[in-house]
């Protein structure tokens, strides 16, 4: 440390008898904290302890402070920074000057600013300004002291004091005008003794502390008025300005998050702390620091394994040699750089693997997998809505699917704007760089495509009008037209008009092993829900385990739509037949591809379960007066509890046939070539043990039909959604048919509830949490008392008939940490959440298992 200008190996003087005075580092040796030395104190004592360079000071303890504004009291002080520092104040050779500076036991917001260059006088200016080569530089630090200690400790009125200065262009001119000022209005002249100055700087340091505006901050800040502060005396050494200045240092660079000092360096004397440089005097480069930049960069090192955070110091450089004047942990790092250190710490030993997996939340692994927007302050929300689907996009309005595919294809993405999107509208989906829709909720068909693909949405945006044949969108009294830009950010909600900058999304590559040692500590497992192959290996990329749902209606959208039309909307069992077969070639076809995809890992596939209205075309649309009839005739009141599911395939006796058989028998060309996924086939919205029982003898007879034909004999579980509260309730009965069940937890909300997750997102939810009656969207956190309940009693009655049932969540809660906890909490073998959530989920799990490990311990780490 800067102590080092002592002779070597001399002890750091004892404070003179009677005088309150704790040179830095000696306070934890005299068994003082933080309410008796300060943050700054206790900081200084730390680094002092752990051998980095410090300027030399000491501080006057809180209980002492006011004695620092005596005479005798500040000579001590004054004399024992000069031992410290090994200069002398006046010294011509080796100039020494004080600073004045003062904290609290507590991070406080309104401390009096720091008074530097304690010691000057007009006599000896001209010699300090020779030294450092610039008179502007040292005049600027003792003005602004000389108007503090005028104002506070003089009594000199601060308007006279501004009357004072209006004239005075220089800094010379400002401290020759405050000199005068207090000669004219305080009957003294400001003294030349260092120690007088010292004593006057303490009073008002005091006076402002006191004043009433500063204890209204306090109060303000849930603190005592009467808090005090602890004073401190550095040593304030002068010395060439090429070889002298100060500035500010980071340790972890806040793009990449790597360690790496990044701050700037500025000539001169430090006045406070480091006043906002204009433009064009942006500070220099830390490499300017020459050799001293090594000691920083060790300094920086030390203190993160120290603090186990990233940390921000001041510090002053003085005839080349670097000395700190102040360190703390970085209260609010940048994302990598906490992610970055975490894994750093844990690699070299300084932390556990599970301690740096604590360090990092599962919302924070959210937002660096997720592009964001940056808007400026001036930039105001053209509409808010459901925050759908995470990350930030930007582009044009295109109003239409086509549209959208038009404007992908040729290499800008946009943004599809509609009321609400259809199953055919999927390939725009996909196409665009984002989705925005008037209606629906975070479980809605717009909200669960755009998740499932990664894409930002932002659902049931309030007052948006869609008039895709005027080609404009109207949001209150503002009129967009198709091709104008907008911006949205699927974490928040807004959307903005115009291009607003996106940043780039890219975690680090410290994440991939953090989320490494979350798998180690984690007991839940983590399937996505994907429905096609590179949905697949987008979602194993990201740690997932296996395929927790694959919704097989999502296999007919866009444009294998018609398929599915042909099979609902047949005239007659030919024609059926007939759309079944081309059904069935094309689901074999997706499945080989998902299967593959998939591996020798664990796939549930869900047989049909959407609501009949997805499938249906619009009236006018069916193609010929039949088919209108018939589509007419299908057509429902309340297609989410109408005819889908189970209830579809019962009416339709060869449709799950169908299916099961494409899906048995793309497993057996599969297993050929060496490849074995652990399938389960899973019957969706049972309600009736009857129901599970018939479905699943139609998958049965699927299977033997395959084996017959392909001489392979598939492995397979077959289970059940749990998504009425019905089957909930008779989960035992279910369970004497059904190897597994997966809880569909947004349609088990809708039920629960009497919700419909489509409407009442936008028109109720909102008023309720505003009411505190929900602290949060049901769909979006996993409501632990109703639906909760629902799936803890239906765990303990199916476990009671098949103690080995596995049980997962496939619903949009599988992604949502707090969600996930109570799916540990409850004993659920697995969650299922889109692809993009996987890591989300991982981290979350190993969060929760952390938890649980700890309130069993019943100890903190």
């Amino acid at each position: 440390m800067s102590v080092t200008e002592r002779p070597a190996g001399a002890p750091i003087p004892a404070p003179v008898p009677g005088h309150a005075l704790v040179p830095y580092g000696q306070g934890r040796i005299r068994g003082l904290d933080a309410d008796a030395l300060g943050t700054h104190g206790t900081a200084m004592d730390r680094l002092v302890a752990l051998g980095l360079p410090v300027v030399p000071g000491l501080t006057v303890p809180t209980g002492s402070a006011a004695s620092l504004g005596e005479p005798d009291t500040a000579r001590a002080a004054l004399e024992l920074v000069e031992q410290l520092s090994g200069r002398r104040v006046g010294d011509r050779s080796r100039p020494l000057l004080l600073r004045l500076s003062a904290s609290a036991s507590t991070e406080v917001a309104g401390l009096p600013p720091d008074l530097a260059g304690i010691g000057l006088a007009p006599a000896v200016t001209g010699d300090l300004c020779a030294v450092i080569g610039r008179e502007d530089a040292l005049h600027d630090v003792w003005a602004s002291t000389l108007r503090m200690t005028a104002e506070y400790a003089l009594d000199v009125p601060g308007a006279e004091l501004d009357d004072a200065l209006l004239d005075a262009v220089s800094a010379r001119a400002r401290a020759d005008a405050l000199l005068a000022a207090v000669a004219r209005h305080a009957g003294r002249t400001y003294p030349d003794d260092p120690a007088e100055q010292l004593a006057l700087a303490a009073r008002a340091v005091l006076a402002r502390w006191a004043s009433p505006r500063a204890r209204r901050s306090r109060r303000t800040q849930g603190l005592t008025a009467d808090l005090g502060v602890a004073l401190h005396v550095q040593a304030l050494r002068i010395g060439p300005w090429d070889r002298s200045g100060y500035g500010t240092a980071v340790s972890r660079d806040p793009d990449s998050g790597r360690f790496a000092p990044h701050g700037s360096f500025f000539r001169g004397v430090r006045r406070s702390t480091p006043p906002p440089q204009p433009p064009s005097h942006p500070g220099e480069p830390l490499e300017e620091l020459g050799p001293a930049a090594a000691l920083l960069e060790h300094s920086l090192l030390t203190l993160e394994r120290h603090l186990h955070a990233p940390v921000r110091v001041d510090f002053e450089l003085r005839d080349g040699e670097i000395a700190l004047l102040s360190a703390a942990a970085v209260s609010r790092p940048p994302l990598r750089a906490a992610v970055c250190l975490a894994a750093d710490l844990a690699a070299e030993g300084s932390l556990d693997p599970e301690e740096a997996v604590r360090r990092v939340a599962p919302g924070q692994v959210q937002e660096l997998l997720h592009p964001r927007l940056r808007p400026a302050a001036a930039d105001e929300p053209l509409v808010r809505g459901l925050a759908a689907s995470p990350g930030a996009a930007a582009g044009p309005i295109a109003l239409s699917s086509e549209r959208a595919l038009e404007l992908g294809a040729a290499g800008t993405p946009a943004v599809l704007v509609a009321h609400e999107t259809t199953p055919a509208d999927v390939p725009g989906m996909l196409a665009a760089a984002a989705v925005l829709t008037g209606s629906g909720g975070i479980a809605s068909h717009a909200a669960v495509v755009a998740r499932g693909a990664g894409t930002p949405a932002v659902c049931g945006a309030e007052g948006l009008r869609v008039d895709p044949a005027a080609g404009t969108v109207r949001i209150g009294d503002r009129v967009l037209r198709e091709g104008d830009p907008v911006s949205l950010d699927g974490r928040t909600g807004a959307v903005y008009a115009g291009t607003l900058p996106v940043t780039v999304a890219g975690p680090p590559p410290e994440l991939s092993t953090l989320l490494d040692w979350a798998d180690g500590v984690r007991r839940l497992g983590v399937r996505v829900n994907a429905d096609t192959a590179a949905e697949v290996e987008t979602a194993v990329a990201l740690g997932a385990e296996g395929v927790g749902l694959c919704r097989t209606e999502h296999q007919f959208l866009g444009g294998r739509l018609p398929l599915i039309r042909r099979v609902v909307l047949a005239a007659d069992r030919a024609a059926r037949d007939e759309a079944l077969l081309a059904l069935e070639d094309a689901q074999h076809e997706d499945f080989r591809a998902l299967l593959t995809a998939v591996g020798n890992r664990p796939v549930t596939v869900r047989l049909l379960d959407a609501p009949l209205h997805e499938f249906l075309p619009a009236p006018g649309e069916a193609g010929d007066p039949g088919a209108e009839h018939r589509a007419a005739a299908l057509r429902e009141a309340n297609p989410m509890l109408g005819l889908r599911g189970v209830r579809l395939a019962l009416l339709h006796e060869r449709l799950y046939p169908a299916q099961a058989e494409a899906l048995f028998a793309a497993w057996a060309d599969i297993a050929a070539t060496g490849v074995r996924p652990a399938l389960e086939v899973m019957i969706p919205l049972v309600s009736l043990p009857e129901e599970l029982a018939a479905a699943a003898a139609y998958v049965r007879g699927a299977a033997d039909a395959v084996a017959a034909r392909t001489g392979v004999r598939v492995p397979y579980r077959i289970g059940t959604m749990i998504e009425t509260p019905r089957a909930a309730l008779l989960a035992a009965e279910l369970a004497e048919h059904a190897e597994f069940f997966s809880f569909g937890t947004n349609d088990l909300t809708q039920l629960t509830y009497g919700f419909s997750r489509d409407d009442v997102e936008r028109q109720v939810l909102g008023t309720y949490q505003e009411r505190g009656f929900l602290a949060a969207s049901p769909f979006a956190r996993l409501d632990p008392h109703g639906v909760g309940a629902l799936i803890r009693l239906a765990a303990e009655r199916a476990r009671s008939v098949r103690p080995g049932i596995k049980l997962g969540v496939c619903g949009e809660h599988g992604g949502d940490p707090e969600s996930i906890a109570l799916c540990d909490d409850l004993g659920l073998d697995y969650v299922s959440c889109s692809a993009h959530r996987v890591p989300v989920a991982r981290m979350a799990a190993a969060h929760s298992a952390l938890r649980g490990r700890h309130d069993e311990s019943g100890s903190t780490r």
